[in-house]
């Protein structure tokens, strides 16, 4: 599972895990911290994800539960701060409307203005 949030990007995964826990993984570091303050990070350089560690599902349950009650924009995008994580999910956001079977107009336009987002 991707978590995209305002302030950091994880993927969870059961893997190398008990069956009770997670791995939660993510590209920068901090952002496991962000969303599991106590976490034990780990740094692999080898791997896909170059941090990560291992949570209790239970514990994942409610810290995603906390973002949950945590939404108050209107915008996701506009709720990012960090510019490289804002221009990341821009990205993704524009090739996800890509897949939209009916691209609004409005999309359409935004990607063609967007700085050098690709079209196809």
């Amino acid at each position: 599972m991707w978590i995209a949030l305002a302030n950091s990007f994880l993927s969870i995964v059961s893997k190398d895990c008990a069956p009770d826990e997670l791995l939660v993984r993510a590209r920068r570091e901090g952002d496991i911290e962000r969303v599991f303050p106590n976490a034990k990070v780990i740094k692999t350089p080898t791997a896909d994800y170059l941090y990560r560690t291992v949570v209790k599902r239970a514990d994942v349950e409610i810290a995603l539960a906390w973002q949950v009650s945590m939404i108050n924009y209107g915008n996701f995008k506009g709720a990012v701060k960090d510019k490289q994580l804002h221009d990341a999910y821009l990205r993704v956001w524009a090739e996800m409307a890509q897949v939209q079977p009916s691209t609004p107009r409005r999309i359409m336009n935004a990607l063609r203005k967007g700085a050098g987002l690709p079209l196809r």
